[in-house]
């Protein structure tokens, strides 16, 4: 750890200077010390994020961050059939949602349109959020401190547009796959269909995202986790998918903390 520490030029800086001052006092020491710690700590080893595409048809992963994020892979790009795309991480904290965009296409007045999941008729997200309904993978990387928690979990709280799941690599501690490996489309009810203009079903909406009602989306009076509750639409992807979130305050335990991955993978389509 203490090696760690002296990696950091500018602070290693200020600690010698602090011990060439005759004498230093124990606040002065401690001050240093504690300085050096905080400006070590937020750079954590590296880690590969990659995205991966097992659909039979080609899709456009967007990355949204959390504000005062850093905007990855410019928000967006398209992945061919079964490919992936590696990129690395933030060696600091970060958190945001990564999703996949489907059935997008440039029209005739060149905007990028696409079935679901579309951010603003964009092919770069560029730090706008997509349209509902979409699977989300919901991350916050590199926190607690010195203990370097990845924290992730799959919500189907806005809908379902694809399969998708999570899984890290090389972690330390419980680091379990989550997400959904079961294609909703075919079995979802039709007052929960999002249709293409052609009439295929591309996405089945959350009850919230169909009915937009207070109860529904647990606003208003039913914000709370006592009256937030699960619903016979979000029990459709439940029972479907146990490990994703389902409802704004379903079980907490649905987001799983791993400590220093090498990787996180984001599969769509099994």
């Amino acid at each position: 750890m203490f090696l760690r520490l002296l990696n950091t030029s500018s602070s290693l800086f200020f600690f010698i200077l602090v011990f060439a001052m005759a004498p230093p006092s124990p606040l002065l020491l401690a001050q240093a010390f504690f300085l050096l710690l905080a400006t070590a700590s937020a750079q954590y080893p590296p880690m590969t994020m990659t995205i991966v595409n097992n659909c039979p048809f080609p899709i456009w992963p967007a990355i949204l961050p959390n504000t005062g994020h850093d905007i990855l892979e410019g928000g967006g790009f398209e992945l061919a059939t079964l490919t992936h795309r590696s990129f690395p991480a933030p060696t600091h904290h970060w958190a945001g949602r990564i999703w996949a965009r489907t059935g997008c296409y440039r029209g005739r007045n060149g905007r990028f349109t696409c079935a679901t999941g579309d951010c603003g008729g964009r092919f770069q997200c560029a730090g706008l959020g997509g349209a509902v309904p979409a699977t989300l993978a919901q991350l916050s990387l590199h926190h607690a401190g010195h203990l370097d928690k990845t924290s992730y979990s799959v919500s189907l709280v806005d809908g379902f547009n694809l399969p998708m799941t999570v899984t890290p690599h090389e972690g330390k501690g419980v680091c379990p796959v989550v997400g959904c490996r079961a294609d909703l489309l075919p079995a979802c009810p039709g007052t929960l269909q999002l249709r293409s203009p052609a009439g295929q079903v591309v996405g089945c909406k959350s009850g919230c995202v169909a009915f937009g009602t207070d109860e529904l989306c647990c606003r208003n009076r039913y914000s709370s986790p006592g009256t937030c509750r699960a619903s016979s639409y979000s029990e459709y992807f439940k029972h479907a998918c146990p490990a994703t979130y389902t409802f704004p305050h379903d079980s907490p335990s649905l987001t799983h903390d791993c400590a220093a991955p090498n990787e996180l993978k984001f599969i769509f389509c099994h």
